[in-house]
């Protein structure tokens, strides 16, 4: 990737604040002003996140855990959208949900390249000595 170049999550969140931005314009003019522009705003944020993570290469884990969290509150405007029947159609709600969702994958993935989980992780592991894992007698208290 080149440098001046945007990664496919920011990319995503552009998409979807598109979306976004013409589903709330079909919205009745009582959800247009209220959850409206709380969902127009939760995207832009998503889209906001996203950059930061980017470029800020210093503090990138903590951007990336807010875009998360961010792209979890846009989840649950959307949903409460649905139930107060804000969106034209079902499918308008789910295309925006779907778009979130891929966002929220994209968002996972990059996370757990910070956090990585498991015994002797790579970043963990010694170079000078091999891996050792315990055998099953050890897991189960048995005496060898």
């Amino acid at each position: 990737m080149k440098a001046n170049q945007l990664p496919d999550i920011a990319k995503k969140a552009e998409r979807l604040l598109l979306d976004v931005e013409q589903a709330v314009k079909n919205f009745s003019r009582y959800h247009k002003y209220s959850l409206g522009s709380e969902i127009r705003e939760q995207a832009r944020t998503v889209l906001r996140l996203c950059h930061r993570a980017w470029r800020d290469r210093q503090r990138q884990a903590h951007w990336i855990s807010e875009l998360v969290w961010a792209i979890d509150e846009l989840k649950l405007s959307l949903q409460l959208g649905s139930q107060l029947r804000a969106f034209k159609s079902f499918a308008q709600f789910e295309l925006l949900v779907r778009a979130t969702e891929e966002v929220g994958r994209c968002a996972g993935g990059w996370k757990r390249q910070f956090y990585r989980k498991g015994q002797n992780s790579a970043s963990e592991a010694s170079p000078e000595r091999a891996q050792i894992l315990s055998g099953h007698a050890a897991s189960t208290g048995a005496n060898v």
